[in-house]
């Protein structure tokens, strides 16, 4: 069984290292098979970027890039009106959103979607650069939430690896609020 998550953000919110980072803690976690991979372009601050993450008890053998993922991860609600996400989950996957306002969505009945407000959570543990609230993290903890295939102390394993010092208490604050505060609907 292999496990795939695309990853919706916008450039600078670390959408690639929250991909890396989930692959991380897999490994960690016990996953023989992990792959993090971004998918590059024209990438400013602020535009659209995408990164995926592939997960499977096994060595993984494939490279390709994913055509319907397992998950869905949503770091900007914004990104809904500039890129059909949906298209890229599978009909029955589950859809992860950073949103502090989660009853203006409407998505089919047949995904399983869960919520955060990373951003409101990235503010409250200062996890603010250059103005811009830094969601990849609180995110993190959403996806530990919503797909049980790491823990959180797996992802803290992986923060030690990459962030240190003062920046690494307020990350694991956050991941643990996420964590706790994500929400499932349906």
């Amino acid at each position: 069984m292999m496990y795939e998550f695309i990853w919706h953000g916008r450039g600078g919110q670390g959408v690639v290292l929250a991909a890396q980072m989930l692959a991380e803690a897999a490994y960690l976690h016990g996953f023989k098979g992990v792959t993090a991979t971004p998918t590059f372009g024209p990438e400013r601050r602020g535009a659209p970027v995408i990164a995926s993450t592939r997960l499977s008890p096994a060595p993984i053998r494939t490279f390709a890039q994913i055509r319907k993922a397992d998950f869905a991860v949503v770091l900007d609600e914004s990104l809904f009106q500039a890129v059909d996400i949906l298209t890229r989950l599978k009909e029955a996957g589950v859809l992860i959103v950073n949103t502090a306002e989660p009853g203006k969505f409407s998505f089919p009945a047949s995904l399983t979607v869960f919520t955060v407000d990373g951003t409101g959570i990235a503010h409250r543990h200062r996890l603010v650069r250059e103005g811009t609230p830094l969601v990849n993290v609180p995110l993190l903890g959403a996806v530990a939430r919503a797909s049980g295939l790491v823990s959180v102390e797996d992802i803290v394993e992986a923060l030690k690896k990459k962030i240190g010092g003062d920046h690494l208490t307020q990350n694991v604050a956050a991941l643990k609020a996420a964590f706790d505060e994500a929400l499932r609907h349906g």
